[in-house]
């Protein structure tokens, strides 16, 4: 997906998660009825953000950095930030104090976590690559040194035929 389409993608999840969750917090008995808004909620405003970060875009330069895309970047990110900050107040008022506070920390823990065990795994991926890699040396110096001694004991059998048929042809 292009970047701009990504930023668009990422208002429009992010509007419709809002709508969803406005439409649906005086009904929800509990969080996980609005799970999967609160879901789209975050991916939207991880998008936003991520489009207002960026640095490289598509395009000219003066669309990159024109007033119109600066201010609607920045409107966008504040936008969301407003409306974030209202749901999170509802979900405080529907749910009790804290109950907000306590999915941004969860959400922040899960996603700490999903990222440590990401890089465990690519450390992990790494340290079996260098094992496989000294394995794979030790194999070929073990098979080398075999085929240098097996090559010095030809040579010597042949040295001692050649030896003893030179005796021989001399007596």
């Amino acid at each position: 997906m292009e970047p701009i389409s990504t930023a668009l993608a990422g208002i429009a999840l992010f509007k419709s998660a809002v709508d969803g969750i406005k439409g649906a917090i005086s009904t929800a008995n509990d969080v996980g009825e609005i799970a999967g808004y609160l879901d789209n909620l975050f991916e939207g405003e991880k998008q936003v953000q991520q489009r207002r970060n960026q640095k490289s875009g598509v395009g000219s330069v003066g669309d990159q950095f024109g007033i119109k895309t600066v201010a609607q970047e920045i409107i966008d990110a504040k936008l969301a930030q407003e409306q974030m900050q209202e749901i999170a107040s509802m979900v405080d008022m529907r749910f009790g104090h804290g109950t907000w506070r306590s999915i941004v920390d969860e959400r922040a823990k899960r996603i700490r976590e999903a990222k440590e065990a990401e890089a465990a795994a690519r450390k992990a991926a790494l340290q079996k690559q260098k094992e496989f890699e000294e394995s794979l040396k030790q194999a070929l110096m073990i098979g080398g040194s075999i085929i240098v001694a097996l090559a010095l004991f030809i040579f010597l059998f042949v040295t001692i035929a050649q030896a003893t048929a030179f005796t021989l042809s001399i007596l």
